[in-house]
Protein backbone atom coordinates (compact mmCIF):
# COMPACT_ATOMS: atom_id res chain seq x y z
CA UNK A 1 0.00 0.00 0.00
CA UNK A 2 1.26 3.49 -0.79
CA UNK A 3 0.45 5.98 1.96
CA UNK A 4 0.81 9.74 1.64
CA UNK A 5 1.26 11.38 5.03
CA UNK A 6 0.38 15.05 5.40
CA UNK A 7 1.68 17.11 8.31
CA UNK A 8 2.68 20.73 8.86
CA UNK A 9 6.30 19.79 9.55
CA UNK A 10 8.56 16.75 9.37
CA UNK A 11 12.00 16.18 10.93
CA UNK A 12 14.44 17.77 11.06
CA UNK A 13 11.85 20.58 11.23
CA UNK A 14 10.19 19.86 14.57
CA UNK A 15 7.81 21.99 16.60
CA UNK A 16 6.55 19.39 19.07
CA UNK A 17 5.90 15.75 19.80
CA UNK A 18 3.57 15.23 16.82
CA UNK A 19 6.45 15.31 14.35
CA UNK A 20 8.45 12.77 16.36
CA UNK A 21 5.44 10.48 16.76
CA UNK A 22 4.68 10.71 13.05
CA UNK A 23 8.25 9.77 12.20
CA UNK A 24 7.91 6.59 14.26
CA UNK A 25 4.64 5.71 12.52
CA UNK A 26 6.01 6.37 9.04
CA UNK A 27 9.21 4.42 9.51
CA UNK A 28 7.27 1.58 11.12
CA UNK A 29 4.93 1.38 8.14
CA UNK A 30 7.91 1.04 5.83
CA UNK A 31 9.20 -1.89 7.87
CA UNK A 32 5.87 -3.64 7.17
CA UNK A 33 6.41 -3.21 3.44
CA UNK A 34 4.21 -0.16 2.83
CA UNK A 35 5.54 2.72 0.75
CA UNK A 36 5.42 5.95 2.73
CA UNK A 37 5.73 9.47 1.34
CA UNK A 38 5.53 12.68 3.38
CA UNK A 39 4.04 15.98 2.25
CA UNK A 40 5.07 18.77 4.61
CA UNK A 41 5.76 22.51 4.65
CA UNK A 42 9.02 24.45 4.75
CA UNK A 43 9.90 28.14 4.84
CA UNK A 44 11.62 28.24 1.44
CA UNK A 45 10.13 29.59 -1.79
CA UNK A 46 10.47 26.45 -3.88
CA UNK A 47 9.58 22.80 -3.29
CA UNK A 48 12.28 20.27 -2.52
CA UNK A 49 12.33 16.50 -2.07
CA UNK A 50 14.72 14.82 0.32
CA UNK A 51 14.98 11.64 2.35
CA UNK A 52 14.93 11.12 6.10
CA UNK A 53 15.91 7.58 7.13
CA UNK A 54 14.96 6.26 3.67
CA UNK A 55 11.55 7.99 3.76
CA UNK A 56 10.90 10.39 0.89
CA UNK A 57 9.79 13.84 2.08
CA UNK A 58 8.20 16.40 -0.22
CA UNK A 59 8.59 19.86 1.33
CA UNK A 60 6.53 22.63 -0.24
CA UNK A 61 6.25 26.39 0.37
CA UNK A 62 3.45 27.63 2.59
CA UNK A 63 1.06 29.79 0.59
CA UNK A 64 0.04 32.22 3.29
CA UNK A 65 1.17 35.64 4.49
CA UNK A 66 4.05 34.48 6.74
CA UNK A 67 5.85 31.44 8.11
CA UNK A 68 4.40 30.83 11.59
CA UNK A 69 7.07 28.50 12.98
CA UNK A 70 9.66 31.01 14.08
CA UNK A 71 9.80 33.32 17.04
CA UNK A 72 8.65 36.59 15.53
CA UNK A 73 6.00 39.01 16.71
CA UNK A 74 3.08 39.62 14.38
CA UNK A 75 0.19 42.00 14.75
CA UNK A 76 -3.28 40.82 15.70
CA UNK A 77 -4.51 41.85 12.25
CA UNK A 78 -1.78 39.80 10.53
CA UNK A 79 -2.59 36.73 12.64
CA UNK A 80 -6.30 37.09 11.91
CA UNK A 81 -5.61 37.39 8.19
CA UNK A 82 -3.41 34.28 8.33
CA UNK A 83 -6.10 32.26 10.13
CA UNK A 84 -8.86 33.43 7.79
CA UNK A 85 -6.89 32.12 4.84
CA UNK A 86 -5.99 28.97 6.75
CA UNK A 87 -9.65 28.20 7.39
CA UNK A 88 -9.70 26.68 3.89
CA UNK A 89 -6.54 27.42 1.98
CA UNK A 90 -7.45 26.54 -1.59
CA UNK A 91 -3.94 27.41 -2.83
CA UNK A 92 -2.51 24.70 -0.58
CA UNK A 93 -5.25 22.40 -1.81
CA UNK A 94 -4.03 22.92 -5.35
CA UNK A 95 -0.50 22.11 -4.24
CA UNK A 96 -1.72 18.86 -2.76
CA UNK A 97 -3.73 18.10 -5.90
CA UNK A 98 -0.51 18.14 -7.91
CA UNK A 99 1.17 15.85 -5.39
CA UNK A 100 -1.75 13.39 -5.50
CA UNK A 101 -1.70 13.32 -9.29
CA UNK A 102 2.01 12.55 -9.30
CA UNK A 103 2.20 10.13 -6.36
CA UNK A 104 -1.16 8.34 -6.78
CA UNK A 105 -1.31 7.00 -3.20
CA UNK A 106 -3.78 4.37 -2.04
CA UNK A 107 -4.52 6.30 1.15
CA UNK A 108 -3.93 9.74 2.68
CA UNK A 109 -3.05 9.92 6.38
CA UNK A 110 -3.59 13.47 7.68
CA UNK A 111 -1.99 14.66 10.90
CA UNK A 112 -1.50 18.31 11.90
CA UNK A 113 -3.03 20.38 9.10
CA UNK A 114 -2.05 23.90 10.18
CA UNK A 115 -0.96 25.65 6.98
CA UNK A 116 -2.45 22.95 4.76
CA UNK A 117 -6.01 23.43 6.07
CA UNK A 118 -8.95 21.11 5.42
CA UNK A 119 -8.59 21.76 1.68
CA UNK A 120 -6.59 18.54 1.70
CA UNK A 121 -9.79 16.61 2.49
CA UNK A 122 -11.44 18.13 -0.60
CA UNK A 123 -8.58 17.11 -2.85
CA UNK A 124 -8.42 13.56 -1.52
CA UNK A 125 -12.18 13.20 -1.99
CA UNK A 126 -11.98 14.53 -5.54
CA UNK A 127 -9.28 11.97 -6.30
CA UNK A 128 -11.31 9.15 -4.73
CA UNK A 129 -8.65 8.45 -2.10
CA UNK A 130 -9.73 7.52 1.45
CA UNK A 131 -8.52 9.75 4.30
CA UNK A 132 -7.48 8.85 7.83
CA UNK A 133 -7.32 11.90 10.12
CA UNK A 134 -5.13 11.63 13.23
CA UNK A 135 -5.89 14.07 16.05
CA UNK A 136 -2.72 15.27 17.79
CA UNK A 137 -4.11 18.64 18.92
CA UNK A 138 -7.19 20.87 18.71
CA UNK A 139 -6.35 22.66 15.44
CA UNK A 140 -9.59 21.54 13.76
CA UNK A 141 -11.57 23.13 16.62
CA UNK A 142 -9.32 26.09 17.46
CA UNK A 143 -7.01 28.09 15.17
CA UNK A 144 -4.43 28.27 17.97
CA UNK A 145 -4.60 24.46 18.34
CA UNK A 146 -4.74 24.59 22.14
CA UNK A 147 -8.30 25.53 23.20
CA UNK A 148 -7.24 28.28 25.59
CA UNK A 149 -7.45 32.05 25.56
CA UNK A 150 -5.03 34.19 27.52
CA UNK A 151 -3.95 31.20 29.59
CA UNK A 152 -7.50 30.21 30.50
CA UNK A 153 -8.78 26.88 29.14
CA UNK A 154 -11.84 27.04 26.89
CA UNK A 155 -14.66 24.71 27.87
CA UNK A 156 -16.21 25.21 24.44
CA UNK A 157 -15.48 27.00 21.18
CA UNK A 158 -15.47 30.78 21.49
CA UNK A 159 -17.20 32.89 18.85
CA UNK A 160 -14.00 33.52 16.88
CA UNK A 161 -13.22 29.79 16.78
CA UNK A 162 -16.75 29.07 15.64
CA UNK A 163 -16.36 31.59 12.83
CA UNK A 164 -12.93 30.36 11.74
CA UNK A 165 -14.04 26.74 11.91
CA UNK A 166 -17.48 27.13 10.35
CA UNK A 167 -18.14 24.29 7.96
CA UNK A 168 -15.46 22.05 9.43
CA UNK A 169 -17.98 19.76 11.12
CA UNK A 170 -19.73 18.97 7.84
CA UNK A 171 -16.42 18.75 5.98
CA UNK A 172 -15.21 16.09 8.42
CA UNK A 173 -17.70 13.69 6.80
CA UNK A 174 -15.12 13.40 4.01
CA UNK A 175 -12.85 11.49 6.40
CA UNK A 176 -13.07 7.68 6.29
CA UNK A 177 -11.50 7.05 9.71
CA UNK A 178 -10.42 9.22 12.62
CA UNK A 179 -7.74 8.35 15.18
CA UNK A 180 -7.40 10.10 18.51
CA UNK A 181 -4.06 9.88 20.32
CA UNK A 182 -6.24 9.57 23.44
CA UNK A 183 -9.86 8.83 24.12
CA UNK A 184 -10.14 12.30 25.61
CA UNK A 185 -9.18 14.19 22.45
CA UNK A 186 -11.36 11.95 20.30
CA UNK A 187 -14.35 12.54 22.59
CA UNK A 188 -13.78 16.30 22.45
CA UNK A 189 -14.22 16.30 18.69
CA UNK A 190 -17.13 13.86 18.68
CA UNK A 191 -18.98 15.98 21.24
CA UNK A 192 -18.66 18.91 18.82
CA UNK A 193 -20.23 16.91 16.00
CA UNK A 194 -17.06 16.06 14.08
CA UNK A 195 -16.42 12.79 12.22
CA UNK A 196 -19.97 11.52 12.64
CA UNK A 197 -19.62 9.07 9.74
CA UNK A 198 -15.98 8.05 10.18
CA UNK A 199 -14.67 4.87 11.75
CA UNK A 200 -13.34 5.83 15.18
CA UNK A 201 -10.15 4.62 16.83
CA UNK A 202 -7.81 5.45 19.69
CA UNK A 203 -4.11 4.76 19.14
CA UNK A 204 -1.74 6.00 21.80
CA UNK A 205 1.55 7.54 20.73
CA UNK A 206 4.73 5.99 22.04
CA UNK A 207 7.97 7.16 23.57
CA UNK A 208 11.30 5.41 23.57
CA UNK A 209 12.50 4.68 27.09
CA UNK A 210 15.50 3.09 28.72
CA UNK A 211 15.12 -0.31 30.34
CA UNK A 212 12.48 0.05 33.03
CA UNK A 213 13.94 0.23 36.55
CA UNK A 214 12.49 -1.92 39.29
CA UNK A 215 11.40 1.13 41.25
CA UNK A 216 12.78 3.89 43.44
CA UNK A 217 13.00 3.76 47.21
CA UNK A 218 12.34 6.56 49.63
CA UNK A 219 12.98 6.61 53.34
CA UNK A 220 10.66 8.39 55.81
CA UNK A 221 11.64 12.04 56.26
CA UNK A 222 13.90 12.14 53.18
CA UNK A 223 13.83 15.48 51.33
CA UNK A 224 11.39 15.38 48.42
CA UNK A 225 12.78 16.43 45.05
CA UNK A 226 9.83 17.75 43.02
CA UNK A 227 10.08 18.42 39.29
CA UNK A 228 8.15 20.08 36.47
CA UNK A 229 9.12 19.50 32.84
CA UNK A 230 7.49 21.20 29.86
CA UNK A 231 6.33 24.52 28.49
CA UNK A 232 6.24 27.16 31.21
CA UNK A 233 2.87 28.88 30.96
CA UNK A 234 -0.24 29.65 32.96
CA UNK A 235 -2.38 27.06 31.19
CA UNK A 236 0.19 24.40 32.10
CA UNK A 237 -0.52 25.09 35.77
CA UNK A 238 2.99 26.23 36.74
CA UNK A 239 1.67 29.15 38.78
CA UNK A 240 -0.64 26.79 40.67
CA UNK A 241 2.30 24.47 41.36
CA UNK A 242 4.51 27.26 42.73
CA UNK A 243 1.75 28.57 45.02
CA UNK A 244 1.11 25.09 46.39
CA UNK A 245 4.80 24.29 46.79
CA UNK A 246 5.41 27.46 48.79
CA UNK A 247 2.63 26.55 51.20
CA UNK A 248 4.17 23.20 52.17
CA UNK A 249 6.02 22.85 55.45
CA UNK A 250 8.21 19.88 54.53
CA UNK A 251 11.83 19.49 53.34
CA UNK A 252 11.40 19.77 49.58
CA UNK A 253 12.87 21.42 46.49
CA UNK A 254 11.26 22.23 43.15
CA UNK A 255 13.04 22.17 39.79
CA UNK A 256 11.17 23.76 36.88
CA UNK A 257 12.59 22.74 33.51
CA UNK A 258 11.49 24.03 30.13
CA UNK A 259 11.06 27.18 28.12
CA UNK A 260 8.28 29.70 27.59
CA UNK A 261 7.45 33.36 27.22
CA UNK A 262 10.19 35.44 28.85
CA UNK A 263 7.67 37.69 30.59
CA UNK A 264 5.80 34.73 32.02
CA UNK A 265 8.99 33.13 33.31
CA UNK A 266 10.12 36.40 34.89
CA UNK A 267 6.78 36.75 36.68
CA UNK A 268 6.97 33.17 37.95
CA UNK A 269 10.54 33.69 39.15
CA UNK A 270 9.29 36.64 41.15
CA UNK A 271 6.48 34.53 42.58
CA UNK A 272 8.96 31.83 43.62
CA UNK A 273 11.37 34.24 45.31
CA UNK A 274 12.69 33.20 48.72
CA UNK A 275 11.76 29.53 48.24
CA UNK A 276 13.69 26.46 47.13
CA UNK A 277 12.64 26.75 43.48
CA UNK A 278 15.10 26.48 40.60
CA UNK A 279 14.38 27.33 36.95
CA UNK A 280 16.77 25.19 34.93
CA UNK A 281 15.78 26.15 31.36
CA UNK A 282 15.84 23.50 28.67
CA UNK A 283 17.18 20.11 29.75
CA UNK A 284 17.34 16.61 28.32
CA UNK A 285 14.29 14.81 29.76
CA UNK A 286 16.10 11.67 30.89
CA UNK A 287 18.81 13.65 32.66
CA UNK A 288 16.19 15.75 34.40
CA UNK A 289 14.15 12.76 35.52
CA UNK A 290 17.22 11.28 37.20
CA UNK A 291 17.32 14.31 39.52
CA UNK A 292 13.76 14.19 40.88
CA UNK A 293 11.56 11.96 43.04
CA UNK A 294 8.18 13.02 41.70
CA UNK A 295 7.01 14.77 38.54
CA UNK A 296 4.12 17.22 38.72
CA UNK A 297 2.00 17.73 35.59
CA UNK A 298 -0.51 20.35 36.76
CA UNK A 299 -2.07 21.21 33.38
CA UNK A 300 -5.24 23.30 33.54
CA UNK A 301 -6.19 22.52 29.92
CA UNK A 302 -7.08 19.19 28.38
CA UNK A 303 -3.76 17.67 27.38
CA UNK A 304 -4.18 15.64 24.18
CA UNK A 305 -2.14 12.87 25.85
CA UNK A 306 0.67 14.18 28.05
CA UNK A 307 3.75 12.23 27.01
CA UNK A 308 5.92 13.77 29.73
CA UNK A 309 3.89 11.90 32.33
CA UNK A 310 4.43 8.64 30.45
CA UNK A 311 8.19 9.26 30.26
CA UNK A 312 8.32 9.82 34.02
CA UNK A 313 6.27 6.72 34.82
CA UNK A 314 8.48 4.65 32.53
CA UNK A 315 11.41 5.83 34.68
CA UNK A 316 9.60 4.67 37.86
CA UNK A 317 8.81 8.23 38.94
CA UNK A 318 5.32 8.70 40.41
CA UNK A 319 3.33 11.51 38.80
CA UNK A 320 1.12 14.05 40.54
CA UNK A 321 -1.24 15.53 37.99
CA UNK A 322 -4.46 17.40 37.39
CA UNK A 323 -5.66 14.47 35.29
CA UNK A 324 -6.96 16.83 32.61
CA UNK A 325 -7.55 15.37 29.17
CA UNK A 326 -5.41 12.39 28.23
CA UNK A 327 -3.42 12.56 31.47
CA UNK A 328 -6.04 10.44 33.22
CA UNK A 329 -5.44 7.68 30.65
CA UNK A 330 -1.86 7.11 31.78
CA UNK A 331 -1.82 8.31 35.39
CA UNK A 332 -4.03 6.19 37.65
CA UNK A 333 -4.84 7.50 41.10
CA UNK A 334 -3.02 5.60 43.87
CA UNK A 335 -1.72 3.08 41.33
CA UNK A 336 1.16 4.94 39.68
CA UNK A 337 0.51 8.50 40.84
CA UNK A 338 -1.99 10.88 42.40
CA UNK A 339 -4.65 12.98 40.67
CA UNK A 340 -5.40 16.46 42.04
CA UNK A 341 -8.38 18.30 40.52
CA UNK A 342 -7.62 21.99 39.87
CA UNK A 343 -11.07 22.74 41.31
CA UNK A 344 -9.55 21.66 44.65
CA UNK A 345 -6.32 23.70 44.56
CA UNK A 346 -5.05 22.52 47.96
CA UNK A 347 -5.13 18.92 46.73
CA UNK A 348 -1.79 19.46 44.95
CA UNK A 349 0.13 20.36 48.11
CA UNK A 350 -1.68 17.60 49.99
CA UNK A 351 -0.56 15.02 47.43
CA UNK A 352 3.09 16.07 47.66
CA UNK A 353 2.98 16.09 51.46
CA UNK A 354 1.43 12.62 51.37
CA UNK A 355 4.28 11.29 49.22
CA UNK A 356 6.80 12.85 51.62
CA UNK A 357 5.18 11.42 54.72
CA UNK A 358 4.18 8.02 53.38
CA UNK A 359 7.34 6.36 52.02
CA UNK A 360 5.49 3.07 51.68
CA UNK A 361 2.93 4.67 49.34
CA UNK A 362 5.68 6.34 47.31
CA UNK A 363 7.60 3.09 46.94
CA UNK A 364 4.48 1.22 45.88
CA UNK A 365 3.60 3.81 43.22
CA UNK A 366 7.16 3.84 41.95
CA UNK A 367 7.37 0.07 41.68
CA UNK A 368 4.10 -0.10 39.72
CA UNK A 369 4.83 2.80 37.38
CA UNK A 370 6.95 1.22 34.59
CA UNK A 371 4.63 -1.72 33.95
CA UNK A 372 1.60 0.58 34.05
CA UNK A 373 2.76 2.38 30.89
CA UNK A 374 4.34 -0.50 28.99
CA UNK A 375 1.53 -0.17 26.44
CA UNK A 376 2.74 3.35 25.60
CA UNK A 377 6.29 2.10 24.95
CA UNK A 378 5.38 -0.72 22.60
CA UNK A 379 6.40 0.27 19.06
CA UNK A 380 5.08 -2.98 17.58
CA UNK A 381 1.68 -2.23 19.09
CA UNK A 382 1.63 1.26 17.55
CA UNK A 383 2.57 0.05 14.08
CA UNK A 384 0.17 -2.88 14.15
CA UNK A 385 -2.76 -0.71 15.18
CA UNK A 386 -2.14 1.84 12.42
CA UNK A 387 -1.68 -0.95 9.90
CA UNK A 388 -5.08 -2.35 10.85
CA UNK A 389 -6.75 1.06 10.50
CA UNK A 390 -5.16 1.71 7.12
CA UNK A 391 -6.11 -1.70 5.79
CA UNK A 392 -9.69 -1.28 7.00
CA UNK A 393 -10.22 1.87 4.92
CA UNK A 394 -7.84 1.40 1.97
CA UNK A 395 -10.52 -0.05 -0.27
CA UNK A 396 -13.13 2.56 0.64
CA UNK A 397 -13.59 5.30 -1.95
CA UNK A 398 -17.20 6.27 -1.27
CA UNK A 399 -17.57 9.58 0.57
CA UNK A 400 -20.61 11.28 2.05
CA UNK A 401 -20.83 15.06 2.01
Amino acid sequence: MKILYINSLYPPLVKGGAELSLQQIVEGMQTLGHEAVIASLHPEDTPITDKVNDVRVIRVPLKNSYWPYKDIKTSSLSRLSWHIRDRKNTAMGQTLRQILQKERPDLVSCHNLAGWSISVWDQAQAAGIPVVQVLHDFYLLCPNSNMNRGGTPCEKQCLSCQALRSGHTKASNKVSAVVGISQSILNRFLSNGYFAKAKKHVIYNIRNAADAPSGRKRNPGQKLQVGYLGTISKVKGVEWLIHQFQGMDIPASLKIAGTGNEGTIAALRGLAKNSDVEFTGYVQPQQFLEQIDVLVVPSLWEEPLGMVAIEALAAAIPVVTSGKGGLSESVKHEINGLICPPEQPESLAQALICLFQDAELYNRLSAAAPASVSHFLDRDRLISEYDQVYRSVSSSTAFTT
